[in-house]
């Protein structure tokens, strides 16, 4: 997996760096499908008391991509509900691969019944 982390009007320190990449392991345990993932930390000095954390990542995986956003005061605490987002989204998108291998309806509604005839249809 090839991942990207940029800042904006932030330093990407070795600690922030090291603390995303343990992160998303926990994504590559759960699904391991993953191509590359850019993440994007930033900071947004809106006013003096309301200084915004936000962290945002693009993450593809085979047939799609996910992007999720998180925004909070401490940029580890974003990092953290981003995670969880991506976490929860990547578990989505799993199991909806793995659901679509169920036989089509059209095969199930003409399939013969038990007297060997084939099922009547309303």
């Amino acid at each position: 997996m090839n991942l990207t982390i940029s800042g904006h009007h932030l330093d990407v320190t070795p600690a922030i760096r090291e603390y995303v990449q343990n992160k998303l392991e926990r994504i590559t345990r759960h699904f391991d499908q993953v191509i590359d993932s850019h993440v994007i930390l930033c900071i947004d000095n809106l006013t003096e008391k309301d200084k915004r954390q936000q962290a945002e990542i693009n993450l593809r995986v085979a047939g799609k991509i996910v992007h999720v956003t998180s925004a909070a005061h401490d940029l580890y605490a974003a990092i953290d509900m981003l995670m969880d987002r991506l976490d929860r989204q990547v578990q989505k998108y799993k199991q909806m691969l793995q659901n679509h291998s169920h036989t089509a309806l059209k095969r199930m509604a003409n399939e013969p019944t038990e007297g060997g005839e084939a099922a009547a249809t309303a």
